[in-house]
């Protein structure tokens, strides 16, 4: 759980609600007065969006444990990816208005089901509703970590703000090329935002600890979706992730064309073995070692990766 106790985390979500109108949570620092209802780059506005609160047994075996992951899947991102698997609600903002009060609500809700942690999905845009949510939670006897689950796009002063706050960072390392991260998510400078952005990550919380049970309890674990032909630029990526350290990654084959990915030349298709193949070599030849890699047969089976946000919250990812 937070490091930090009730009253100090309120405090932070009092600063955090300082730096959202004019809007600088994010990289972009686009400075739309979202307290007076103007949207952000990410379609915010002055509250929260909840799309759907679950426990999710697809994530990374540490972080989805025996319980589940208590996933809080929120509308809107600060990123415009094409071949975003989440788009319905990234893009396309499904989802309904909430209090900080009902957010707190939906955590607690969480624990009393049996989930390992709280897992926030695309925090950035949220983050002093989400901060304040956390404080009436642990105050009302959340004792569960926090998941940071974010698209790396991270600014390092709002990350200093979560200290002591969140407890196990999930970011993406998406990009080894601005270009591509320009020209597929809208994210310009991405490369050296999300590098210091997990700089700032590790010297908070360091690499990943488990329990005893193998549950993440503290720490940093990266994820790197695999692009065709090699777009993500995976070996730029994997030799940016040894500079940091010996850092788990989690090495993703699940990459399918989604949204506007389906019409785009490049991007219109699904990895091809052999891409997933030297995407693991890359990783062996930077030096890295620790990580999750998934089964390439089961993607052919499987939907359980790609969610559908239309369904009630127990039939997203075809669990009923």
């Amino acid at each position: 759980m937070p490091v930090l106790n009730a009253d100090q985390i309120l405090q932070r979500s009092e600063i955090l609600r300082q730096k959202v109108s004019p809007c600088v949570l994010c990289p972009r620092q686009c400075r739309a007065l979202r307290l007076q209802g103007e949207k952000g780059f990410c379609g915010m506005t002055d509250a929260a969006v909840l799309s759907d609160c679950l426990a999710h047994f697809g994530e990374e075996p540490p972080i989805s444990g025996s319980g589940g992951s208590g996933t809080v899947f929120l509308s809107g991102c600060n990123a415009a990816c094409l071949f975003c698997q989440n788009y319905q609600i990234s893009r396309l903002r499904m989802g309904r208005t909430v209090s900080s009060t009902e957010l707190a609500e939906e955590f607690l809700k969480l624990q009393d089901q049996g989930c390992v942690n709280i897992n926030w999905v695309t925090p950035t845009p949220h983050l002093p509703f989400l901060v304040e949510a956390l404080a009436l939670a642990v105050a009302c006897g959340l004792r569960l970590p926090v998941v940071y689950n974010t698209n790396g796009y991270d600014s390092v002063e709002i990350l200093r703000l979560l200290s002591g706050v969140v407890d196990v960072y999930l970011p993406d390392m998406k990009y080894g090329e601005n270009r591509w991260a320009e020209s597929f998510s809208q994210m310009p400078g991405y490369v050296e935002i999300s590098f210091e952005a997990v700089r700032e990550m590790l010297r908070q919380v360091g690499p990943l600890e488990l329990d005893s049970a193998g549950t993440a309890r503290r720490g940093v674990l990266i994820r790197h979706l695999v692009l065709p032909e090699d777009t993500a630029s995976s070996r730029l990526v994997f030799q940016r992730i040894a500079q940091l350290g010996r850092i788990p990654v989690s090495i993703m084959a699940q990459y399918k064309p989604c949204f506007e990915a389906r019409k785009h030349p490049v991007l219109n298709r699904g990895l091809y073995p052999f891409e997933y193949r030297e995407a693991l070599k890359a990783f062996e030849q930077a030096g890295l070692s620790a990580g999750y890699i998934q089964d390439l047969k089961s993607l052919d089976v499987q939907d359980s990766y790609f969610p559908d946000f239309s369904k009630d919250a127990g039939d997203i990812f075809g669990q009923t």
